[in-house]
């Protein structure tokens, strides 16, 4: 079930409108309380994460074996008819022989090798990037839950105090009884509405169990959010930043000169390698007596190399190259444009909230609460009637939702720029 908490507003305002009166160290998982608690904790703990961690280890490991050369041979040969020469009969042959790749073809292996390392390592840092985004969005929804708890509560206790002063003025005659009706009937739907709202929190904490690893059981405190502040952003600044530092295609960079080096790679297979050994011949006592180097074994140096002759097969390997290569630079085109478009609808919503913080806090909210204080004193002095101190307060409460919705959507699209940029943006 996804913890929508807009939804959750849509539900409050139709309850109380007119028609319906009818997770190295780091802190323990129940200590949790600011969002560096929970980074901090997903950056050690997270499965997925350590996953992506292992891959960039694994690719790793591929260096020092793109660094080595083959195995050197060992042969061994027995004469099933000893061969007859000068100095003796031949028994057995030993060699061995080290192969070594034509001139550049270890540099280049390992370059690629060492290329795709730092792809996995840049891979690793967006799987990273991405966890974090979750963690925070995830962890503003409950902060939001958290502060719609604290506004519903604080909006039961008027609705409760203005019950008893519709009780007091109906018993003064200066009220009729069906204002009380209606306190009465609104004190029911708030407190529907507050207990619809702490229902939400299992699922939220359920979200954030599963980006810290921890048991489904776990609980969570309500959070602590630090103070906000409407901060803006320079978006030229925040596309130059997205270039250089999105992981993602820093990854493709990285895999692009990997495929160039396979390209040299490939054209390195047109030139033969050259294997170096000796052999030894082991060698019986000539069977005549006085033979010069009677029984002396045989020592030769031995050089070789293959035959490069299938020349399509090694220019077809040079075509799949070039054509690897190419399509990962259109990949990288693609996905720098894609992010490039994510950027600027995440901008434009992040400039949004800003507006929509400052239109509810300085504005609507403020004259929300002048308008509450007005119509209970007109309402005590009987000059205007229950009904208009009820909307007041509804107003009111829709405007404190407001704002915490537009807070905790402030603070979730910047985790999606901060991704997007690839580091923690500094705004202004």
């Amino acid at each position: 079930m996804k913890l929508d908490i807009s939804k959750t507003l849509a539900v409050i305002l139709f309850v109380i409108s007119p028609v319906s009166i009818i997770f190295g160290e780091s802190t323990e998982p129940n200590q949790f309380l600011t969002i560096n608690d929970y980074l901090k904790y997903a950056e050690t703990h997270n499965a997925g994460l350590k996953s992506s961690f292992q891959q960039y280890q694994a690719a790793l490991e591929q260096v020092p074996q793109a660094k080595a050369l083959p195995d050197p041979r060992l042969s061994y040969g027995y004469f099933l008819e000893p061969v007859e020469t000068r100095v003796g009969p031949q028994r057995q042959r030993i060699g061995i022989s080290q192969t070594f790749p034509w001139f550049g073809k270890i540099d280049a292996r390992t370059d690629v090798a060492t290329q795709k390392t730092n792809a996995a390592f840049q891979e690793y840092q967006h799987a990273r990037l991405e966890l974090f985004r979750e963690v925070k969005n995830d962890f503003y929804e409950y902060a939001y839950l958290a502060g719609a708890v604290d506004i519903t509560v604080e909006n039961l206790e008027l609705l409760k105090q203005f019950e008893q002063i519709a009780q007091t003025q109906y018993a003064s005659g200066q009220a009729v009884q069906p204002d009380v009706i209606r306190a009465q009937v609104e004190i029911a739907n708030m407190d529907y509405v507050l207990k619809s709202l702490e229902q939400f929190r299992q699922p939220a904490v359920s979200k954030l169990v599963k980006a810290l690893s921890l048991p489904q059981d776990s609980n969570l405190p309500w959070p602590k959010v630090e103070e906000f502040n409407a901060t803006g952003l320079d978006y030229e600044r925040l596309v130059s930043i997205l270039i250089q530092k999105n992981p993602q295609l820093t990854s493709l960079e990285f895999s692009i000169l990997a495929a160039k080096s396979g390209i040299e790679l490939a054209k390195k297979n047109f030139y033969p390698d050259i294997s170096v050994g000796v052999d030894w011949t082991q060698t019986g006592p000539a069977r005549m007596s006085g033979v010069e180097d009677s029984g002396k074994d045989a020592v030769m140096l031995t050089f070789s190399l293959n035959l490069p002759l299938w020349r399509d097969n090694y220019s077809a390997a040079e075509r799949q190259a070039r054509a690897m290569a190419a399509g990962i630079e259109q990949e990288k085109i693609d996905t720098e444009n894609t992010l490039l478009s994510q950027a600027a609808q995440s901008y434009y919503d992040y400039n949004d909230t800003i507006r929509r913080i400052r239109l509810y806090r300085d504005a609507l909210i403020p004259k929300g609460e002048e308008l509450l204080r007005a119509s209970q004193s007109a309402y005590q002095a009987g000059t205007i009637d229950f009904l208009s101190l009820i909307d007041a307060q509804r107003m009111l409460l829709g405007y404190q939702l407001s704002l915490q919705r537009a807070i905790a959507d402030n603070r979730q699209k910047l985790a999606e720029l901060d991704k997007l940029a690839g580091t923690e943006l500094e705004t202004k």
